[in-house]
This record gives C-alpha cells, sequence and structure tokens, in this order.
C-alpha cells in the first residue's frame, strides 16, 4: 500500500553531533577544488591530484595513482597505501574513516560508503563506520562497500558484487550479498615473461 503512514519523520532528522572533521567553508572549498581540478588535470598528471589530496589532509603514499573522476567526500578521513590504484568515477563516500592499504586496485565505478541510517529511528538518524581494505585487495568494477566492512588482504571482489560483510583475507569473492567462493592463487610471476632457462 503506497498510502499507509511513514514510519520515519524527516522533519525530525538531525546530524549537528555530526563532524566533519573541518569548518563548513573549508569542506565547500575542497569540493570546489575538487570540482575544477580533478576533472581538468590530464590524465598523466597524477601526481597534483595526489598533492592536491595531501593539501587537504589525505595520507597519500607513493606511487599511487588516482584516475581524474574519482571523487573524496572528506578526503582527511581517507589513507591510501603505497602504489594502489583508484579507478574513473570510483566514489570515496568518507563520511568516516576509509583506509587502503598497500598495491590495492579499486575498480571504476566502485563505491566505499560510511554512511548509512538507522531504520529503527522515527528520526532516520545518521550512522557512520569506517571502511579498511588490506594490502593486495582488488576491489573490481562497480562494486558496494557497505559501512564497516573490513576486505582482507589479498582478497578479490568480483564485480558489481555488493558487500555488507567482511570478507577474508586470500579469497575470491562475489556476489549480492558478496560471498567467498574459493582461495585467490599465489603464482611467482608470468611464465610467459620468465627469461630464465
Amino acid at each position: 500500500m503506497t498510502n499507509d503512514k511513514p514510519f520515519v519523520d524527516l522533519r525530525n532528522y538531525n546530524q549537528s553531533w555530526f563532524d566533519r572533521g573541518r569548518p563548513g567553508w573549508y569542506v565547500l572549498f575542497w569540493w570546489l577544488v575538487q570540482a575544477i581540478a580533478f576533472p581538468l588535470t590530464p590524465q598523466p598528471l597524477n601526481v597534483l591530484r595526489c598533492q592536491l589530496l595531501r593539501l587537504f589532509g589525505a595520507k597519500i603514499g607513493k606511487g599511487v595513482l588516482i584516475r581524474p573522476t574519482a571523487r573524496f567526500t572528506y578526503p582527511w578521513k581517507v589513507t591510501i597505501g603505497d602504489y594502489s590504484w583508484i579507478g574513473d568515477d570510483v566514489v570515496f563516500y568518507s563520511l568516516d574513516q576509509i583506509s587502503i592499504g598497500e598495491h590495492c586496485i579499486v575498480s571504476q565505478k566502485s563505491y566505499l560508503c560510511t554512511g548509512s541510517h538507522d531504520i529503527q529511528d522515527p528520526a532516520f538518524g545518521l550512522k557512520t563506520a569506517t571502511i579498511t581494505i588490506g594490502n593486495g585487495a582488488w576491489v573490481a568494477a562497480d562494486c558496494f562497500v557497505a559501512p564497516g566492512v573490513e576486505i582482507g588482504a589479498n582478497a578479490v571482489i568480483g564485480a558489481r558484487s555488493n558487500v555488507f560483510t567482511n570478507m577474508p583475507p586470500g579469497q575470491v569473492c562475489w556476489g549480492s550479498p558478496c560471498r567467498p567462493q574459493h582461495p585467490r592463487v599465489k603464482t611467482e610471476g608470468n611464465p610467459k615473461f620468465n627469461t630464465s632457462g
């Protein structure tokens, strides 16, 4: 029934307790810089994008690659380890901390979401929780990662998966909801490029 009385009264919504980590003018300034600087930087100017993020408080390791269309709500709540890659149209909805390990890949159109709402609360209260992605993990294209999720080191999250619970290290996982499917096999390099003997 579409005309039933709503369970929530959005007039009572209140997030005055929420700490964005910076004053309002600073947040708006960041959004302006991101809207102009990121899309206008040519792909090879990755160093400039990393520097801008560092300037606004993000912890960005060495050798990190970030595509021009990636989006960061509050960069001061983001940590990205050495040599990790962030693809086109990836969204870091960083109401809470997002930590990406070393040598990770977050592929295009994936959405890392640290905020949600309490569906039992008549005021639809805001909830936040951190996201942590371990070293060597790959979050493939168009995945959703929910608040509070930890993805273990060297895990693979298959394309278009929805990750609502922790994923174990070294596992290939996929689905909606995402579930571990089988171990990820470590190989010692590509035999095609092996020049010994």
